[in-house]
């Protein structure tokens, strides 16, 4: 099994790999270029039902898009909310979220997500191929290849290794221009063990960034400056919003293979007197 899945590994690279290079003969755009949804695969949980993996391509090098919830970003589940972002960084950003099915869920059938920006529409169909299944193997060999998530890609994969446990403040609500402060702390297993000729690129590392939302949000820090291993890794931060609206704000904690995300709602409020982010 472990054979068949580092094939599986294996051959998602070859494929990124060679698209890739036509990537790179392409004209690059910073801003009005559209954001395409991705599957990157699924894996079972341990009660039998199923996580479908989704992230996304935003072709625009600096421009960062917003997608609110509605006719252009929706699934076609139930509930068109099924956790996805509607604030899209640039570049492939991989297993951003996921959406469970149940145990009894049909082989073949799709889960669709689809998003329209710029006038173009693109779907991700998301279902239980066997091909596709995504072990620690798979998502830390291919993890590094978005920034995010700090992985590095550094070492065999420990298959031991649990994510990141990450505790955080609640949601918050707020005026516009009112100093907020948040607190994310991540317990880790210690594993993967430190390589000696790694010094400095193992432990866990925590990061913030917007996941919904669409005014500028700034984080004072928005990253930890270095790993901690051994001990709980805690980052605090200052955040600043330019405009009122509701956001969701996700810290990633890494400990170099695997991730975990931990979000906090912010509802910022119009204020008379506060100026907010300038």
């Amino acid at each position: 099994m472990r054979h068949r899945r580092w094939a599986v590994a294996c051959s998602i690279t070859l494929v990124l790999a060679a698209g890739a290079v036509s990537v790179i003969a392409q004209i690059r755009y910073a801003r009005g270029q559209d954001v395409s949804p991705t599957f990157n695969g699924w894996g079972t949980n341990p009660d039998g039902s199923y996580s479908l993996y989704f992230g996304y391509f935003n072709r625009n090098s600096a421009e960062e898009v917003d997608i609110p919830i509605g006719p252009d970003n929706n699934f076609d589940l139930g509930n068109i909310d099924q956790g996805q972002p509607t604030h899209f960084y640039p570049a492939p950003r991989w297993w951003v979220f996921k959406v469970v099915v149940p145990k009894d869920w049909p082989k073949e059938k799709r889960v669709v997500w689809t998003l329209t920006s710029y006038g173009k529409t693109s779907q991700a169909k998301g279902w239980l191929q066997p091909e596709w299944e995504a072990d620690k193997e798979v998502i830390s060999k291919n993890s590094p290849r978005d920034s995010l998530l700090m992985t590095t890609g550094i070492g065999d994969v420990d298959h031991e290794n649990l994510p990141p446990s990450v505790t955080g403040s609640p949601a918050q609500t707020i005026k516009l221009g009112d100093p907020l402060t948040l607190t994310v702390t991540a317990n880790d297993d210690g594993r993967p063990k430190p390589l000696a000729n790694a010094r400095g690129q193992q432990g866990v590392r925590i990061r913030w960034i917007v996941y919904r939302g669409s005014g500028k949000v700034r984080f004072d820090p928005d990253i930890m400056s270095q790993r901690v291993y051994g001990k709980p890794a805690t980052l605090e931060t200052k955040v600043s919003f330019s405009a009122p609206g509701t956001y969701r704000l996700r810290a990633i904690a890494s400990d170099g293979q695997l991730t975990s995300p931990y979000d906090v709602d912010v509802i910022v409020n119009p204020s008379t007197s506060a100026q907010g982010l300038r």
